[in-house]
């Protein structure tokens, strides 16, 4: 990648694992949902999608990884 001169890439510091949040979901969705308090699936299952989408850096493929994850385990995501 080519940036302008003096540009500094954002912090993507890999902050995984998280709790027992799956690994597939990304380093930026891991370190966003630590930073909002999500660290667990027992939390993610506490938030809609809508929710969780509202985090900057969690996108549908977050959601998709989650909602497998949280399925294996019974659980399912709020009711928006």
């Amino acid at each position: 990648m080519n940036f302008p001169k003096g540009h500094v890439m954002p912090d993507t510091s890999d902050v995984r694992p998280v709790g027992d949040l799956p690994n597939e979901i990304g380093k930026t969705a891991a370190r966003e949902l630590s930073l909002n308090g999500v660290t667990s699936l027992q939390q993610v299952a506490e938030h809609s999608k809508k929710e969780l989408l509202a985090i900057h850096g969690v996108g549908p493929k977050a959601i998709a990884i989650l909602g497998d994850a949280l399925a294996a385990r019974g659980l399912d995501y709020k009711e928006s």
